[in-house]
């Protein structure tokens, strides 16, 4: 049998005051979308005073139309707990499906403020998301 996904799929999660950081890695796909959908829409409701919800997809290998769902999904929880949705570290693979999509201006927040984490040396897209 024939494994199709050859890398694990990992989702980290690091909470700092009014900031949930989720650190996906592996292929975001029909497999593991609820999966992550779920895991982040628990987070985003167990505390109250989320302002930004961070996915950092330094680590993503893949994402195919049921992980661009899940971005959708999450970018409207997070709206409705008050946070703003960052896309960051975005590998070639995510910056493609968004600009074919036409869902990068929706999904991204507007340009970072002062003290935010910016794009990682070596980055891909070469911009920051905020």
């Amino acid at each position: 049998m024939t494994n199709l996904h050859p890398t694990e799929f990992t989702v980290t999660v690091y909470r700092t005051a009014g900031t949930l950081t989720v650190r996906v890695a592996g292929e975001l796909d029909y497999d593991t979308s609820d999966g992550l959908t779920d895991m982040v829409t628990r987070h985003l409701t167990a505390e109250a005073g989320l302002s930004d919800l961070r996915l950092d997809f330094r680590g993503l290998t893949w994402i195919d139309s049921t992980g661009l769902t899940a971005l959708l999904t999450l970018h409207r929880r997070a709206a409705a707990v008050g946070a703003t949705l960052h896309l960051d570290h975005r590998p070639d693979v995510l910056e493609r499906m968004l600009r074919l999509t036409n869902v990068l201006e929706h999904l991204t927040a507007p340009a970072s403020r002062a003290g935010t984490p910016d794009r990682q040396e070596g980055d891909a897209t070469g911009t920051s998301v905020h």
